[in-house]
């Protein structure tokens, strides 16, 4: 069987990107179907724009900017938010067993949904989705030192609303929640 050359078309990598862009786009719709379309809509612009993709440029950064950017060219469109007065988005959320410690998940995503969009895309895009400062920049047009503000705003201001205090020991499963709130958490508590 003859060896096969790798291809070097970067619409192969594209699978491999599909679950950290339904992650982010949970994160900023806060609807799993919702999350889906809009990944799905970024996918088709970004298959039909791929001639001004560079290449040996960040795909991963220019797959998450058309997902970002079709978010807000959306919610533009709506011209305003949908509130979520009676729970039902916020019902249908997964939340941890109550012995999961004090921060209980469903705290956390209370606490997450109080931050301004673009301190939550930040902590999303560094803290779980595993970003540079760099890459998280480069997706979402703002300078690095945009982003820095942004995470250390959003992790300080998470860390106010859930009353962390340096005697409490943070007792977390879920990786991705602690690593948004992890490097502010001893800046803050250390006070």
């Amino acid at each position: 069987m003859p060896n096969r050359v790798p291809s070097t078309d970067p619409r192969d990598e594209i699978i491999e990107h599909l679950p950290a862009m339904r992650a982010f786009a949970l994160s900023l719709t806060r609807n799993a179907t919702r999350a889906d379309d809009l990944v799905q809509d970024a996918i088709v612009k970004a298959w039909k724009g791929f001639d001004s993709f560079k290449q040996g440029t960040n795909l991963r950064a220019w797959l998450f900017t058309i997902l970002r950017n079709t978010f807000y060219s959306e919610r533009r469109k709506a011209k305003r938010e949908v509130a979520d007065v009676d729970g039902a988005f916020s019902s249908k959320l997964a939340s941890k067993p109550d012995h999961d410690g004090r921060l209980a998940l469903k705290d956390f995503h209370a606490a997450f949904e109080m931050l301004p969009d673009e301190q939550r895309e930040a902590l999303v895009l560094v803290g779980a989705s595993g970003f540079s400062y760099e890459e998280a920049a480069e997706a979402c047009g703002v300078a690095i030192g945009t982003i820095k503000s942004r995470v250390n705003r959003g992790r300080k201001r998470l860390i106010e609303l859930l009353e962390l205090v340096d005697d409490e020991a943070l007792e977390l499963t879920d990786s991705a929640t602690m690593s948004v709130i992890s490097q502010g958490a001893n800046q803050v508590i250390a006070r």
